[in-house]
C-alpha cells in the first residue's frame, strides 16, 4: 500500500451500520438528531469575535448552510468546494480515478475528504486572517490579538469538522445527505420568516419583515408600489415552488423484464431532472465562494475580483455574478436596457454552469450508463426482445441518460435564474434547493416507509 493509500485509510470517519438495511426509524432518528444539532450549533457565538465582515451576506450563509458567527461559520463550503476541485481535476484528466472500480471510488472518496479537511484549515485561516472574522479591534497590535485570531481559526476548525462528520451521519444513517439537508434547513428558516414575521424590519421600522404582514400593512398605508412588490414576492416563490415540483415528478420510464420469470417486468424509472439539485448546489456555491472571495480580497486592497459599495456588488466580475431584481425595478418602473443584459447574463451564467457541473457528477458519482447497466443487470433484469448483454444496455441507456443530464440541467439553471430575477422571498437559488431537496427527502422516506410496510418488498429489495 503506498503512503497516500496510507493516509486516507487513516482519516477519521463515522463507522456506518452494520446491518444491511437501517429501519425507518432509526433512519428518522438520526436525520433529526443531526437536524437538531445543525440548528444548536448556528446558535453557539465564536469566542472572542469582535467585527464580523461577513454578516452582511446572508445570501452566501444559505447556500453554504452556514450562520456567519457561529461556530459553523464555514458551512459545508469546504466540502462543496473539494468536490468542486476534484471533479474539475478528473474531469480535465490532470488527475484520474477509475470510479468503475472499488478501490478507486474509495481512493476518489478519500482525497475528497482529506482535501474537505485542507479546505476548512484554509478557510477557516483566510476568513480570520484577512478580516472577515476578527478579534475586537481594541487588541490590535498586542500578543493577544494574534492569540484571539488563532483561537477563532481553532474554533471554525472545530465547527467545519463537525460539519463534516454529520454530512457522514446523514449519508451513512439518516435520509439523503447532509449537504443538501442544511441547504434545506437554512432556506426553510429564511422563507418562513420572510413571509410570515410580523417583526418590524430592520431597514424600514414601519413595515414588517413577512411579505405577507406587510402586504396588509402597505394596502391600508395606500402604498400600492410596496404591494406590489409583496404580492410578486410571494407569487414567484409559490412558481418556483410549483414548477420544481412538476419538473421532479417527469420521469422517462424503461421497460425492462425478469429473465428467469417470463411475462414479468418493471420499469426503471429516470427522473428528467437527472442530476438533482447537485449542479445548482455547485454553480450556486462557486458564485458564493467568488463574491465572498472578492470581498474579502477588497479589504486586504487587491480587488481581482471586482468591489463593493455598501453591501452590493458595484464592478468587475462579482457584479455579473449578481442577479438584478427586474421584476422589482420593473413595478417601480427604474428598469434599464442594462439591468436586462445583466439578467441575461447571469441566467447563462447559472444555465452553463448547471450543464457543466451536471455532466461532472453524472460521470462520478454512479450515474452514467455503464454504472446502471451494472446494477440492472445485477438485478437480473434485461431488456424486453434483447439479449442478456450489458453492453446493449448500456447503449439504450446513453440514448436516455445524457439528454436528461444535459437537459434537467438546463431546467433547473433557467428555474433558479428566474427566480433570483423576479425577487422572491428567499434567493431562487435557495428556494429551488430547498424543494427539491425537500421532495426528494419526502421520495426517499416514503420509499423506505413502504420497505418497511411490506416485507416481501423488502425481501426483494435484498
Amino acid at each position: 500500500m503506498s503512503l497516500w493509500d496510507s493516509i486516507l485509510a487513516n482519516l477519521p470517519e463515522v463507522k456506518g451500520p452494520e446491518q444491511k438495511r437501517l429501519s425507518f426509524k432509526e433512519k428518522l432518528k438520526w436525520t433529526l438528531i443531526t437536524l437538531i444539532i445543525f440548528f444548536i450549533l448556528g446558535l453557539i457565538p465564536l469566542f472572542g469575535l469582535g467585527a464580523n465582515a461577513l454578516q452582511q451576506f446572508e445570501y452566501l450563509s444559505l447556500i453554504l448552510g452556514a450562520k456567519f458567527g457561529s461556530i459553523i461559520s464555514l458551512g459545508i463550503g469546504p466540502i462543496v468546494t473539494a468536490s468542486i476541485v476534484l471533479q474539475l481535476l478528473n474531469g480535465s484528466g490532470l488527475i484520474k480515478f477509475d470510479l468503475n472500480s472499488p478501490e478507486g471510488k474509495k481512493r476518489f472518496q478519500g482525497t475528497q475528504k482529506l482535501l474537505a479537511i485542507f479546505f476548512i484549515i484554509f478557510e477557516a485561516a483566510i476568513y480570520v486572517f484577512m478580516g472577515g472574522l476578527a478579534p475586537p479591534q481594541e487588541f490590535v497590535g498586542t500578543g493577544l490579538y494574534f492569540q484571539l485570531q488563532s483561537l477563532l481559526v481553532f474554533q471554525l476548525f472545530l465547527g467545519g469538522m463537525l460539519i463534516l462528520f454529520m454530512d457522514e451521519i446523514i449519508s451513512k444513517w439518516g435520509f439523503g445527505s447532509g449537504i443538501s439537508l442544511f441547504i434545506a434547513a437554512g432556506v426553510s428558516e429564511q422563507i418562513f420568516i420572510r413571509a410570515l414575521s410580523p417583526l418590524a424590519s430592520p431597514t424600514n421600522p414601519n413595515i414588517a419583515t413577512g411579505a405577507i404582514p406587510a402586504l396588509f400593512q402597505s394596502l391600508s398605508a395606500g402604498d400600492p408600489v410596496t404591494a406590489a412588490l409583496m404580492i410578486a414576492a410571494v407569487i414567484s416563490t409559490i412558481l418556483v415552488f410549483c414548477i420544481a415540483v412538476y419538473g421532479q415528478a417527469m420521469k422517462v420510464e424503461i421497460p425492462l423484464s425478469f429473465g428467469r420469470v417470463r411475462g414479468h417486468g418493471i420499469r426503471w424509472p429516470l427522473s428528467f431532472i437527472y442530476t438533482s439539485n447537485i449542479p445548482v448546489i455547485l454553480i450556486a456555491a462557486l458564485m458564493a465562494n467568488i463574491q465572498l472571495w472578492a470581498r474579502l480580497l477588497q479589504n486586504w486592497g487587491h480587488p481581482i475580483l471586482g468591489t463593493f459599495v455598501g453591501n452590493s456588488p458595484a464592478t468587475g466580475l462579482v457584479a455579473w455574478l449578481a442577479s438584478p431584481d427586474i421584476v422589482g425595478k420593473l413595478i417601480k418602473g427604474s428598469l434599464t436596457f442594462a439591468d436586462v443584459s445583466h439578467g441575461l447574463v447571469y441566467m447563462l451564467i447559472m444555465v452553463g454552469g448547471a450543464v457543466m457541473f451536471s455532466i461532472f457528477w453524472m460521470q462520478t458519482s454512479g450515474m452514467d450508463a455503464k454504472s446502471q447497466a451494472e446494477k440492472i443487470m445485477s438485478s437480473g433484469l434485461q431488456i424486453p426482445g434483447f439479449r442478456r448483454d450489458q453492453r446493449v444496455l448500456e447503449r439504450l441507456l446513453n440514448r436516455y441518460i445524457w439528454p436528461l443530464t444535459v437537459m434537467g440541467a438546463i431546467t433547473v439553471g433557467f428555474i433558479a435564474a428566474i427566480a433570483d430575477l423576479s425577487g422572491a422571498l428567499s434567493r431562487g437559488t435557495g428556494i429551488l434547493l430547498a424543494v427539491m431537496i425537500i421532495y426528494r427527502l419526502y421520495e426517499e422516506i416514503a420509499k423506505q416507509h413502504m420497505y418497511d410496510m411490506h416485507p416481501m418488498m423488502r425481501k426483494f429489495m435484498e
